[in-house]
């Protein structure tokens, strides 16, 4: 798997005329965890669905700038937004397994539609729901439907369904916020598993949980003194480092409590 880094310059998302973030130039490292901490607000998820162009989805949402996949722009003319998905996978909030799919084909839904030969398929869903550290707990219902899990393991469900596709990237958004804490442990455990193969984009309200399993950290705040607020990038670096000694006075006062 030939997993790459991203690189963001002057990456800046519209809704409509409004602009969202001021422009982001940051580095996300290759098999490392990226957490992307902030208050409500401030951009966090917006600037995640830019990475893999889940934002121009949304009516009237524009982006400017470049996000590059290793040397490849994937904003660039003629980059289909689907082609760029295949290759950066995304994992949401609250756990939406496929309502009318088997576990088995919650997994193989995009390998089908990929057209990929049956053994492969088969082959591919046992190695994704192992690597998403549920096979154990489903090897012996795989066609009873995933809305028969509990919550932490529909969400390592659409964990396996995304690593099926054997993207670069894994984008998560607040993939623990609806989890119980025992949940939220097991999901943690596999993300730290999980980047030895791909680059990892997290999205947290959970400075623990970033400070847990992130290896870098970017910060962002809602810059207040324009006509209209706009998220914007403070710092980014080693999560240790921003954490113990941030450069910028928001994060130290972000990170005490003292705004949020």
């Amino acid at each position: 798997m030939n997993t790459q880094h991203v690189t963001l310059q002057r990456l800046t998302p519209f809704y409509g005329p409004v602009q969202a973030v001021q422009p982001v130039d940051a580095s996300i490292a290759a098999r490392a965890i990226t957490a992307i901490i902030g208050p409500s607000g401030c951009g966090k998820s917006t600037v995640l669905r830019c990475i893999n162009r889940m934002h121009e989805t949304l009516a009237y949402a524009r982006v400017e700038g470049q996000v590059l996949l290793g040397s490849q722009d994937i904003y660039a003319p003629g980059v289909e937004a689907q082609s760029v998905r295949r290759r950066i996978g995304m994992v949401f909030q609250q756990p939406n397994p496929l309502r009318m799919l088997s576990i088995f084909e919650n997994v193989a839904i995009g390998m089908r539609l990929e057209g990929l030969p049956r053994n492969v398929v088969a082959e591919r869903v046992e190695a994704s729901l192992k690597a998403a550290a549920l096979w154990d707990e489903v090897k012996d219902k795989l066609g009873h439907s995933g809305l028969a899990l509990s919550g932490g393991q529909q969400q390592r469900l659409c964990i396996a369904r995304a690593i099926a596709l054997q993207p670069e990237v894994l984008l998560l958004d607040e993939p623990c916020s609806a989890l119980d804490p025992i949940s939220t442990y097991k999901i943690e455990e596999l993300l730290i598993e999980l980047k030895q193969n791909f680059t990892i984009v997290i999205v947290t309200h959970n400075m623990q949980q970033a400070a847990r399993v992130a290896d870098r950290t970017m910060v962002f705040m809602v810059d207040r003194t324009q006509a209209r607020p706009i998220g914007v990038l403070v710092e980014e670096g080693e999560t240790n480092r921003i954490f113990t000694a941030p450069r910028d006075p928001r994060t130290e006062e972000y990170i005490s409590g003292r705004i949020g």
